[in-house]
């Protein structure tokens, strides 16, 4: 018997689309279903100024298929030489919707992150002031970290000090990973959000490490136990608009994921809202899932729900969705959930 649910075009509040050949191919995985997206900068080199950020935008735009719709939103990423005044200047013209904390070395491409908090205060009290908000990569890079460790370390060591101390300042924990950041965020009342990725929904790291290295199920932040795991659902399920989609669907291709010192990244956008249908519908949360990927995080970025609609229907046989996406650099595993799937996102 077919079921049918119609929630407003979804949005994607953390993406990677790369550049080049790769930009091409992971593009419309993304345009098929979502409206607008967070566009990560860490491109090599990185999209650190207003110019840089204009120049990727016209690139993304460049290789939008004809007839789809998509709107990209862009970010900056911050460094210890951030000038606050092209940041406003950035904000000021519409383009920017956020900046980028990676700490340096926290994942692919960080290497020009922020080591010395104290040099991008000002960027940060500049930023409180004209109210654009702060995306984060919640982890430490310290080397005696525990990398399981590192995301709820983050929280004590960096991020609250850092809210503590640029009052009004409005941040997004990016990707969440653990029930210490689910908790954090539900124990304040304002100027904070955080995104919940499809694969950390679905994913502990047991998937990563029972049975053999699993290298498409690698990320950063690293799955982690199944507590974890749970607490993302129920985050992501409770209605709790501080919570909302940010796929980071980050595309490598296979030599890079399957290689001796694998790149971090799940791609997710070809599936995602299918797999969320199917997460939200055991958490018998289905009418939560609107609010999840499709109001939530306009409300939080302060921009109007689609006028659009996006339809999921779910059928009597599992779906088959493509293993690879091909790219001229390389082909691209799309993330396999192990289980069988039945809905799936139309028009």
């Amino acid at each position: 018997m077919t079921q049918t649910l119609t929630i407003p075009r979804p949005d994607d509040w953390h993406l990677h689309l790369r550049d080049g050949a790769m930009l091409q191919a992971v593009l419309p995985e993304t345009a098929r279903h979502f409206g607008r997206a967070i566009i990560m900068p860490n491109l090599v080199p990185p999209v650190v100024t207003g110019a840089q950020a204009a120049a990727y935008r016209d690139r993304i735009l460049a290789a939008l298929p004809e007839g789809m719709a998509f709107e990209p939103l862009m970010t900056l990423y911050l460094t210890e030489d951030t000038d606050p005044a092209d940041v406003a200047a950035a904000h000021a013209s519409g383009l920017v919707k956020a900046v980028k904390l990676y700490p340096a070395g926290a994942t692919t491409n960080s290497a020009s992150g922020v080591r010395d908090f104290d040099r991008v205060r000002p960027v940060l009290e500049k930023m409180a002031e004209i109210g654009l908000p702060l995306c984060t990569h919640g982890e430490v890079t310290d080397h005696d970290i525990d990398i399981f460790d590192r995301e709820a370390v983050f929280i004590d060591r960096v991020l609250d000090p850092i809210r503590k101390s640029t009052p009004g300042l409005r941040v997004v924990m990016e990707h969440i990973t653990t029930k210490n950041a689910a908790d954090y965020v539900a124990s304040q009342e304002r100027d904070l959000g955080a995104t919940i990725t499809t694969h950390h929904l679905i994913i502990n790291r047991n998937h990563i490490l029972v049975g053999g290295i699993k290298p498409h199920y690698y990320c950063l932040p690293v799955a982690k136990r199944e507590e974890h795991r749970l607490a993302l659902r129920a985050a992501a399920t409770s209605g709790d608009a501080r919570y909302f989609l940010g796929t980071d669907s980050a595309p490598h291709t296979d030599p890079n994921k399957e290689s001796a010192c694998g790149c971090a990244g799940c791609f997710t956008a070809t599936n995602t809202m299918s797999l969320l249908a199917h997460v939200f519908e055991e958490e018998g949360a289905l009418d939560k899932l609107a609010g999840f990927a499709s109001e939530n995080g306009p409300a939080f970025y302060g921009l109007p729900v689609s006028g659009e609609t996006l339809t999921l229907t779910k059928g009597e046989a599992p779906v088959q969705f493509p293993e690879k996406i091909e790219s001229s650099d390389g082909p691209v595993t799309v993330f396999e959930p192990g289980f069988p799937v039945y809905w799936t996102a139309g028009g």
